[in-house]
Order: structure tokens, then C-alpha cells, then sequence
């Protein structure tokens, strides 16, 4: 049975999650993470000492760091079709998942600080929008290279979709400005039309008193 640690409304776990649905996967997930705490325990240590989720074991091969362990799971369980046989066009895929840790995610996580993690009545207005049009400048970015590209490595839906479409649900949730990016909507738009990715990206994002204590606690946040 494949396992999977860390807690659903996760960006980094649903990605995995996402790719354990597309590719119809039977599974465990356990609860750890955020107000569910367990990360610094010894236990949790030995699979990753990172402290942070997600993490799988699959047949005894523990792993870590999101992207990673779905082109694993595209590799084992989906090669020729969410993991391309084609090798430039799995290198493509590469590339996009690369970039939406090397820019994305470095743009993304800090905007989210900043309005979601952050109470309404500590917000800066002028931080949250240099981050917004920062971060939509490198949307710009995609929805150019989604003009000629139906999907981030062509004309199919392949693992190099996961990181970005999972990051691409909580931009477009986020109360902001963004710039028009007609192609990176309409391919938006398709996946929200995926089982999977309605079933595991597209879920509520907020936090409860609880959950605010959580991350205070965790150090993610200064209430």
C-alpha cells in the first residue's frame, strides 16, 4: 500500500495527491503537518529530516520533496503517458517543474504569507502588491509559452502540469490583481475540469482559530 504523510490542504501534498489521482492509485494518507503537528517527532524525522511533508513509502522506498516523488510516481506508475516516453518532451516537463520551484514557488509562498497566513487586520496592501505583480510577471511567462502549448509539455496532460496547475489553483483564489493571461486561463480552466484536480487541489484555503494558533506555534506566522 502506497502512504502518504502530510495534511490534504498542503500545496506541496496536493500535488502528490493530484498525481495519485490522475493515476487511479490505491492508497493511505496520514494527517500530519500544521495542526496536526508530528513533524519534529523522531518518527516522522527518520523519513525526512527536513521536518516538512510530504513524504511516501511505496513498497518499503521512502522519499521526499514534492516534485520529486511525482515524477516517481509518473515514472513507476504512468510512464508513456503522465510520464512521457518522449524524452524531449518529458525534458519539457522537467524544465516547467523545475521552474515552478526555482520562480514560482519563491514568488507564490511569500504572497501567501502575506494575505492567507496573515490575519486581515495585519496585512500591508503595499507588500501584497509588489509581490502580486511581481509574481504575475512570471505568469506572463507561462501564459506565453501556453499560447503555442495546450499543456505544459504539449499537446498532453503529463506530470509537468502537477506543480504548476496545483500553484495556479491558489493564485487564482487569492484576492489580487493579475494581469490578463488568456492562455494560462484557459488551460485553468481544463484542469479544473479533471476529477482529480477538483478532488484534491481545488479545496477550501483559510485557517480556523485553531489553525492560526497551529502556525503561530509552528513559526510559520507572528500573531
Amino acid at each position: 500500500m502506497l502512504t502518504v504523510w502530510g495534511r490534504r490542504n498542503s500545496g506541496n501534498v496536493q500535488k502528490v495527491m493530484w498525481a495519485i489521482g490522475e493515476l487511479d492509485l490505491a492508497y493511505q494518507r496520514r494527517d500530519v503537518g500544521g495542526s496536526f503537528g508530528q513533524l519534529d517527532t523522531p518518527e516522522f524525522r527518520t523519513m525526512n529530516p527536513n521536518s516538512k511533508v510530504p513524504v511516501i513509502q511505496d513498497d518499503g522506498h521512502c522519499l521526499y520533496e514534492s516534485n520529486t516523488v511525482v515524477r516517481y510516481l509518473a515514472s513507476a506508475y504512468g510512464y508513456g503517458d503522465l510520464f512521457p516516453g518522449d524524452l524531449k518532451i518529458r525534458s519539457l516537463a522537467d524544465l516547467w517543474m523545475d521552474w515552478q520551484l526555482s520562480t514560482i514557488d519563491r514568488q507564490l509562498g511569500p504572497l501567501f504569507m502575506a494575505t492567507v497566513r496573515t490575519e486581515p487586520y495585519a496585512r500591508d496592501p503595499d507588500k501584497i502588491s509588489h509581490l502580486a505583480r511581481k509574481l504575475g510577471e512570471s505568469f506572463k511567462v507561462l501564459d506565453d509559452h501556453l499560447a503555442e502549448n495546450p499543456y505544459i509539455a504539449g499537446d498532453q496532460f503529463t506530470m509537468g502540469d502537477i506543480p504548476l496547475g496545483a500553484a495556479a489553483f491558489r493564485y487564482f483564489y487569492l484576492d489580487i490583481l493579475r494581469p490578463d493571461l488568456p492562455h494560462v486561463s484557459r488551460w485553468y480552466d481544463n484542469l479544473c475540469n479533471r476529477p482529480a484536480y477538483r478532488e484534491h487541489v481545488m479545496i477550501p484555503i483559510g485557517h480556523t482559530p485553531e489553525e492560526w494558533l497551529a502556525l503561530e506555534q509552528e513559526g510559520a506566522i507572528s500573531l
